[in-house]
């Protein structure tokens, strides 16, 4: 079966239709990976786009269950330059095309993904519209320019309700704007005890859970789309150590008065070069995002660049100069991608640790009796 690829400049690309049928329209984006396929299809960051993978070969692997980012795909297209419907690895337990059509994902191969990656690179990333159908590109072009691009892509992939992963170290409240598996996984695996709350939490809910930090997750889109999530930041900020990442990261500097713009193209892919300033050691890092922190925009905030990307100079990471808080542009968990940077949730823990040190609590006991006594004053009156 035909698919083709219309590109809001004009550009029309035919190929071969595999996965799911029908018509889909969103964000179209590259990424640079040569393996992972599977943790691009289920990272809840690619809500609403479709993605291209510049790596010729794809599904030679199939897929698995132990790969998935998330409990679902979120793309809306996946584009590649050749397709492999037979997969050949062990550790395959049904195909790339097999998964495509559960989740009515279209897919299209044997097209130049490589002219198309060009045009992405010189334009920017553009709006597109994928079909199997047999649709006149004038009609396509029609319904193209009257779809606008999805702003609501967090409260889709954001878990509806509050779960736990039970661990006997520090509390760690994970607010979920699209999180990765890979984020729960690794606090796990270090004994964290995790809640994960929806992307709506307030910050007095989050208090009541009495955590010991606050991890702020990947998601899609728009930072400036989720300005309840920058509130909420902003009235925990120096209460609980913080650590964001991706657009956690975003959502971390406009709480603390830095403003962020959109890229070009964007950072996607598992190679991108990142400088960390204090030892200027390069970090190989993998990364999903369209949006960065402008730089002028940290100078007057209390805020400290900590890393930067070797490619084109935007801001990796920041810190904050009073609180115990930072944050980074790139995925520490990785998935897929290396592990050069999981290290930065051992500082997390150890930030945790320290500002306890530094702040004791009061036993649960007295803090009990305080509460009680308190109770009774207001009753009396």
């Amino acid at each position: 079966m035909q698919a083709r690829l219309l590109l809001e400049d004009g550009t029309l690309f035919t190929g071969l239709a595999f996965g799911a049928e029908g018509q889909s329209n969103g964000e179209v984006v590259f990424n640079t990976g040569i393996t992972g396929y599977q943790e691009v299809l289920s990272d809840p960051s690619y809500c609403g786009q479709i993605v291209t993978m510049t790596y010729p070969l794809i599904g030679n692997y199939g897929i698995t269950r132990d790969d998935f980012e998330s409990v679902r795909p979120f793309i809306h297209g996946f584009v590649v330059r050749r397709h492999e419907p037979v997969p050949s690895n062990w550790r395959a337990e049904y195909t790339l095309d097999r998964l495509l059509k559960e989740y009515g994902i279209i897919g299209i191969s044997d097209i130049d993904t490589r002219m198309l990656t060009r045009i992405l690179r010189h334009h920017g990333t553009m709006k597109g519209i994928l079909t199997t159908g047999a649709e006149r590109v004038e009609e396509l072009q029609e319904r193209l320019s009257a779809s606008p691009l999805m702003r609501d892509q967090v409260a889709r992939t954001s878990t509806p309700s509050i779960f736990s992963s039970p661990g006997e170290r520090e509390r760690i409240v994970l607010v979920d704007y699209g999180a990765k598996s890979g984020i729960l996984r690794d606090l796990t695996k270090r004994g964290c005890d995790v809640v994960v709350v929806p992307h709506d939490t307030t910050a007095e809910q989050i208090r009541r859970l009495n955590p010991d930090g606050i991890q702020l997750s990947n998601g899609p889109g728009d930072p400036k789309d989720v300005p309840h999530a920058v509130k909420m930041i902003q009235e925990l900020l120096g209460e609980y150590p913080i650590f964001g990442i991706c657009l956690g990261h975003q959502l971390f500097a406009l709480a603390c008065g830095a403003d962020t713009s959109k890229l070009k193209f964007g950072h996607r892919g598992g190679n991108h070069p990142v400088k960390e300033l204090k030892t200027n050691r390069c970090y190989i890092t993998s990364q999903n995002h369209g949006y960065t922190v402008l730089e002028d925009s940290v100078k007057n905030t209390k805020l400290e660049v900590t890393h930067i990307n070797n490619n084109d100079r935007t801001i990796e990471g920041l810190k904050h100069t009073e609180y115990p808080a930072f944050s980074v542009q790139y995925h520490p968990e990785a998935a897929p991608g290396p592990f050069d940077s999981s290290y930065l949730f051992d500082e997390f823990l150890e930030m945790i640790r320290e500002h306890k040190k530094n702040n004791p609590q009061k036993p649960r006991q007295a803090q009990l009796a305080e509460s009680l006594r308190g109770e009774l004053q207001y009753a009396q009156k």
